[in-house]
């Protein structure tokens, strides 16, 4: 078991239930509690079974007084399966192999195995733990996090470096001395090289989620920072998954490691509904569309594989009511920072998200993450449906699955110890209908508390004129009919497609090149099948022309923001867009092109040079048109 301080007698006092989450940490944007879940224990060496309840009656009997004072004020009244087995480890100070399910506290954790090096004095000025992640996001919160739980520790102090932040800010507290480190391996790396990092009295060392940063490439870096800390430390590992590659890398970095699980490797967070819906690709956007209108304001993280996919869904779900915001690795750290600061404050409630962007990223209340394509393995699954879940709450995981890769999903879905319930993709009409019930219970709900609570004499007078000489039943469904809420999307049919095995010769691929989600086909994206076939969904269409081009700055994005703002028309109302040096063409959908047309011709204050002209080379464009 880690040493304990002989102080660590006293007890926590139990909070009411109800409690048990924490609020947001205040400080720089990013950091926040990794949240708790029931999970239950399995601390191992050979693995020992896992213990259906921790009986103790004083859970924080061995976590040390002055981390006991901070957990108090966090609001914890209990721990985690992954901290309790923490904490009883009898590793005998040799490295550790921490694995649990996302969303199960494994920071915290960590920090009860640096802790008693931090209750030991001071003996040099640079840092004695480092803790290496994959992105910045995870590296404020784990900064953050520890913070906290360090404050009542004297001269405990955390530092984040991290690649997008100004070097000479790093430099300057670099200088100023540190006990623990965080930070990701590139900007880690560099300052080592530099000298500006001393890296020759770190006694622990750890890397929180090891496999993400072997998927983007830091093995070198990682090799080159381990070589500069001394053979003598503690390598550890933590992560929610220890697949192959990983088992690899501990053979290199660690020596005769301890293996704790907060969960049993492979074991599917029980908080989670897992739920599938088989869509062709065209119908993607509709499916995504009536999915977030059932959400109805509630968080959701939307997963892509590329980068260009995020701003390009981001902005379409926003010409369509939506709020949503991008995240990905090419936003400056400060565009980073805002998104999730919108995103945690309820001000933007779709993230559009990579896999990358979005690692480790912590946000309370994000009730539903969907998959708009199947990702490319079990472990990448398992992170991304980590995200909802979380604190010992409820969520959903939910993906959209083209219809010819029954196989591959089968098998993803197995090596992730996950239950997938296949269901039909909410209908036009379904959606309707519940948004529809919703509202009028809300409604009856409010008039309830409103008539308790009476009318003014103003007010019931106007009521009384409103009935005279008409008929009430028809004038209350009159006013409710203007209840329908302006500027958001309308649900959109769709079909389920038939699940299918792999032989199928045309199958669902667009890993390898960007994907327009305007409709079809850019400057920016390549090959036809996946636009013929939106064409096919979305029926016939109109090109326009814009006589603007890539030269004056033209890009997807603005060019659809622009588009719909000109013709007051919606992201689902466009096609294709062909952007070309200088000017553009894009495709309406018939039904609304003559009133886009008529709204788009007139001349913009805001941008007089711009025009936007039916193309009057090809006329209509029908459904097999080649853009």
């Amino acid at each position: 078991m880690f040493p304990v301080p002989a102080n660590c007698l006293g007890t926590l006092a139990v909070l009411p239930p109800g409690s048990l989450r924490c609020p947001d940490v205040t400080g720089p944007p990013g950091p926040c509690v990794e949240p708790m879940s029931p999970n239950t224990l399995a601390s191992t060496d050979a693995v020992a079974p896992v213990q259906d309840d921790v009986t103790s009656p004083d859970p924080f009997s061995a976590v040390p007084q002055n981390l006991r004072l901070a957990l108090q004020k966090r609001g914890f009244d209990s721990l985690t399966a992954v901290q309790t087995a923490v904490l009883e480890a009898e590793a005998d100070g040799r490295d550790l192999q921490i694995s649990s399910q996302t969303g199960s506290g494994k920071t915290v954790a960590l920090g009860f195995v640096l802790a008693p090096l931090l209750e030991t004095p001071r003996t040099c000025k640079g840092p004695e733990a480092i803790i290496i992640v994959p992105t910045r996001e995870l590296a404020m919160q784990v900064c953050g996090e520890l913070a906290w739980l360090f404050a009542g520790i004297t001269g405990a102090s955390v530092l984040s470096v991290t690649g997008g932040s100004p070097v000479y800010l790093d430099r300057k507290q670099l200088a100023r001395g540190l006990r623990v480190l965080v930070g990701t391996p590139g900007r880690m790396l560099d300052h080592v090289k530099t000298g500006v990092l001393d890296l020759s009295n770190v006694r622990e060392l750890v890397l929180d989620e090891a496999d993400q940063m072997l998927d983007m490439g830091f093995r070198d870096e990682l090799d080159g920072i381990l070589k500069a800390t001394p053979e003598t430390r503690r390598t550890h590992m933590v992560s929610a998954t220890f697949p192959g590659s990983i088992q690899r890398m501990a053979k290199r970095y660690q020596q005769d490691p301890f293996k704790i699980e907060g969960t049993r490797l492979g074991e599917a967070n029980q908080d989670i509904e897992h739920q599938g819906h088989c869509v062709h690709y065209g119908d993607r956007y509709a499916a995504l569309v009536n999915l977030l209108l059932l959400a109805d304001g509630e968080r959701v993280l939307v997963f892509v594989e590329q980068r260009i996919e995020t701003t390009a869904l981001s902005s379409r779900l926003e010409a369509d009511g939506f709020a949503a915001l991008p995240l990905s690795g090419e936003l400056a750290q400060t565009q980073r920072v805002n998104t999730l600061a919108s995103f945690r404050a309820g001000r933007a409630t779709v993230l559009v998200a990579t896999d990358v962007a979005a690692r480790g990223l912590d946000v309370p209340d994000v009730m539903t993450v969907i998959h708009t394509s199947p990702p490319l393995d079990a472990e990448t699954y398992t992170h991304r449906s980590g995200r909802t879940g979380r604190a010992g709450m409820r969520g959903k995981s939910v993906l959209l699955a083209p219809p010819n890769r029954r196989r591959r999903i089968a098998r993803l879905l197995s090596e992730a110890g996950v239950d997938l319930r296949w269901c039909a993709v909410p209908t036009a009409v379904e959606v309707r209908e519940e948004l529809t019930g919703r509202a009028r219970a809300a409604l009856e709900k409010d008039l309830d508390a409103s008539v308790g609570e009476g009318a003014s004499a103003s007010e019931l007078e106007y009521a009384e004129n409103l009935l005279v000489g008409r008929d009430p039943i028809p004038l209350v469904a009159a006013l409710l009919a203007r209840l329908k809420p302006a500027g958001r999307a309308q649900p959109k049919d769709v079909q389920t497609a038939a699940m299918t095995d792999d032989s199928g010769r045309r199958e669902f691929q667009h890993r390898g090149r960007p994907t327009s989600y305007s409709g079809g086909r850019s400057s920016h994206t390549g090959g036809r099948s996946s636009q013929r076939r939106d064409f096919k969904a979305a029926g016939e269409m109109v090109r326009f022309f814009v006589n603007w081009g890539g030269n004056q700055g033209a890009n997807p994005n603005r060019l659809l923001a622009a588009i719909c703002r000109r013709g007051s028309v919606s992201g689902s109302d466009v096609g294709s867009i062909a952007i070309h040096p200088n000017a553009s063409t894009f495709d309406i959908r018939k039904e609304v092109a003559e009133r886009f047309e008529r709204l788009a011709g007139k001349r913009d204050p805001r941008d007089p040079k711009t025009r936007i002209r039916r193309d009057q080379t090809t006329g209509p464009k029908s459904k097999d048109h080649r853009s």
